[in-house]
């Protein structure tokens, strides 16, 4: 699958811009603010329907203006696919494909599978449980249908039963028949989840440890491993023992909402006891790990983004890392970068056709 052409009318600081790209290695070089790492969020909302940096849709519309469209043509298993997404102020988002708007943007995920990194995966390392979680699920999502489903469905049970539970703590009542229904729900949608969670991670631990071994040069030993208190005691019970406490507190405390991933170096917490190049390293492992699981499981090679590859790294390690890419069978890929001499050194390395895509400040 490659992305044969982009364009942008109104996308955060571009009115207007049209790119025509190799089927093999973009580089998009230039200043700090000069828009490439919008032009890499574009592709991303083409494939996800949202924006990777800024989920709020108003604030990617250009100041100048009231809407956004981002429109890409792409060539899929021999079909020519176009895909817009558009947005105006005021009004829902909309995605189409082949001119055909979709009823609900869950059926586009996976359609066009990428994998981005970035500097912004740091959060993955210092932010709370949140933001590893959307990870995991993130990666399942792109091709398993069911699970995003289930997590949609799951998400919204929860929401439901926690505005019961205020609802009982502000009108000082309690009705454990209707709470049961929630619960009930609760461990329809959230035990599947789990259990492809478990098994995601069995399949994808060995894949990440092979990854950061090739980018580190096996030096470090690293482990990822799937905490939910799920492995101790079905979530019937759990939901059972945690009803006073979750009375008080007026939200609901364990579920599979409340799981994490535990990133460890050498037996520790990387956000404690890795450096700033171990943690990059453990980052980009992990994405190229996801790249492996998604190709494995679609049959389609992503698109993968690197944004601004060379924060944390320097020019030996990121060659290893774009050699990986090459000799692996990898797709299209994307890198942003502020200096274009460096970039195009490494780039001639390997041996594929490439283009440098120079953004200056009038765009």
């Amino acid at each position: 699958m490659i992305l044969k052409s982009l364009s942008l009318v109104n996308y955060k600081n571009f009115e207007s811009r049209s790119f025509d790209f190799d089927a093999k290695i973009n580089c998009l070089v230039g200043n700090n603010g000069v828009g490439k790492t919008n032009v890499l969020d574009a592709i991303y909302h083409l494939s996800f329907g949202k924006s990777y940096f800024n989920p709020v849709t108003s604030q990617n519309i250009n100041h100048n203006a009231d809407f956004f469209v981002i429109d890409g043509v792409y060539n899929k298993n021999d079909r020519q696919e176009k895909v817009v997404v558009s947005a105006k102020k005021g009004q829902k988002k909309v995605i189409k494909r082949n001119a055909k708007v979709y009823d609900r943007f869950a059926d586009h995920i996976g359609f066009l599978p990428l994998v981005i990194i970035s500097p912004a995966d740091r959060d993955l390392i210092t932010e709370g449980s949140d933001t590893r979680r959307k990870f995991i699920d993130g990666v399942i999502s792109q091709s398993d249908k069911t699970y995003l489903s289930d997590l949609l469905s799951y998400t919204k049970v929860l929401s439901q039963r926690n505005a019961l539970l205020k609802y009982f703590s502000a009108n000082n009542t309690f009705n454990a028949d209707t709470l049961a229904v929630y619960n009930e729900q609760m461990v329809t949608y959230g035990v599947p989840i789990f259990e492809k969670r478990k098994a995601f991670l069995e399949r994808f631990e060995p894949i990440f440890q092979e990854r950061y071994s090739s980018i580190s040069g096996g030096t470090e030993q690293v482990h990822l491993s799937y905490q939910s208190a799920l492995h101790d005691m079905p979530l019937e019970h759990l939901l059972t023992n945690a009803l006073s406490k979750d009375r008080t507190v007026q939200y609901t405390s364990v579920g599979i909402h409340k799981d994490d991933l535990s990133f460890e170096i050498n037996g520790y917490p990387i956000k404690k006891f890795g450096s700033q190049g171990q943690q990059k390293s453990y980052l980009i492992a992990l994405k190229l790990a996801q790249f492996d699981f998604i190709k494995a499981e679609s049959g389609v090679s992503p698109i993968l983004l690197l944004d601004d590859i060379f924060d944390k790294l320097d020019e030996n390690r990121v060659t290893h890392i774009i050699e990986l890419v090459n000799t692996n069978n990898f797709g299209q890929l994307f890198i942003s970068d502020t200096h274009p001499d460096r970039t195009e050194s490494v780039v001639k390395k390997i041996h594929q056709s490439y283009e440098l895509f120079h953004l200056g400040k009038q765009v």
